[in-house]
């Protein structure tokens, strides 16, 4: 069993070893198990405000009254609150790569500004030739 145990209390799902299972009409659809020998995983799906409670695993026992556990206390705060913070990744995400990719320009700018090339070049000596013989001078002279 998968009982409903303090808010309302019901039956959600009945599962027998040979029968299908019975799961209460106001969870049809929005219900899921798989069974693996006494393993039983129970998925609730599209939660309603209505279906806060604590839902508590029971086994029957031939003659026995149900053998339980504690349970696991369940609160459905709001349709818009899942679908914000499932909305909300994909801005956070989209802002990042966004200051990710305005950073690389503000670099790549930066670099090209500094043209950063020149510090990575060989440099060459700076070489001046000035022909200082007499043969060169006698030419430029002004002559009356």
């Amino acid at each position: 069993y998968l009982l409903k145990t303090h808010v309302q209390p019901e039956r959600v799902l009945y599962v027998p070893n040979q029968n299908a299972a019975t799961i209460l009409p106001a969870f049809a659809g929005r219900l899921n198990y798989s069974k693996e020998g006494k393993k039983i995983v129970i998925t609730l799906h599209n939660l309603q405000k209505n279906d806060s409670d604590n839902y508590v695993c029971a086994e029957v026992v031939k003659n026995s009254p149900l053998l339980s556990a504690r349970g696991t206390m369940v609160l459905v705060k709001g349709m818009f609150l899942l679908i914000a913070c499932r909305g909300s990744s994909w801005v956070i995400y989209t802002l990042l790569v966004v200051v990710a990719l305005l950073f690389c320009a503000l670099v790549c700018c930066a670099l090209y500004r500094v043209n950063i090339k020149k510090y990575f070049q060989k440099k060459t000596p700076t070489v001046v030739y000035e022909d200082m013989s007499f043969g060169s001078r006698r030419n430029t002279l002004v002559r009356p």
